[in-house]
């Protein structure tokens, strides 16, 4: 692990030690960890390639035309990336749901642009958690791909 310093204003100092707060971080250390790692992430630093873990949440209008039919097939036709899927019923019209999904970092985004693009679907989101080098350790249970 390294140590690095760095230097910040005091409006900037006092916004960070303000979100350490309300997070709970145990030192600003983790909590610009944590910043950088997601900064990383939310900027696209990884390769296309790069496999990630991902969290597609949508709230959609099930009473769209055919909504429903065709976010079942889209998953269905990306079986491969798809871990599971919790369904939960808002109110009458809108539905959430929520993906855990598993994959290189292209085709997660792919997918998550084929669901939240559809007509009916409302605040669609992807959060990429790239995942972690599975030789880089070494124990005595087997990791499932």
């Amino acid at each position: 692990m390294q140590r690095i310093t760095i230097t910040m204003d005091d409006e900037l100092a006092a916004y960070l030690d303000d979100y350490i707060a309300q997070k709970s971080y145990p030192s600003r250390s983790e909590a610009v960890r944590d910043l950088v790692r997601d900064a990383l992430v939310t900027h696209h630093q990884q390769s296309d390639e790069q496999h990630c873990f991902g969290i597609l949440s949508y709230l959609y209008e099930h009473n769209t035309r055919e909504l429903a039919r065709r976010l079942t097939d889209t998953q269905h036709h990306h079986h491969d990336l798809s871990v599971s899927t919790l369904h939960m019923h808002v109110n009458e019209e809108d539905c959430l749901e929520v993906s855990i999904l598993k994959g290189e970092r292209r085709e997660l985004e792919q997918f998550a642009d084929s669901v939240t693009s559809q007509r009916g679907v409302n605040h669609g989101h992807l959060q990429l958690v790239p995942a972690p080098d599975t030789h880089a350790h070494s124990h005595e249970h087997e990791h499932q791909q």
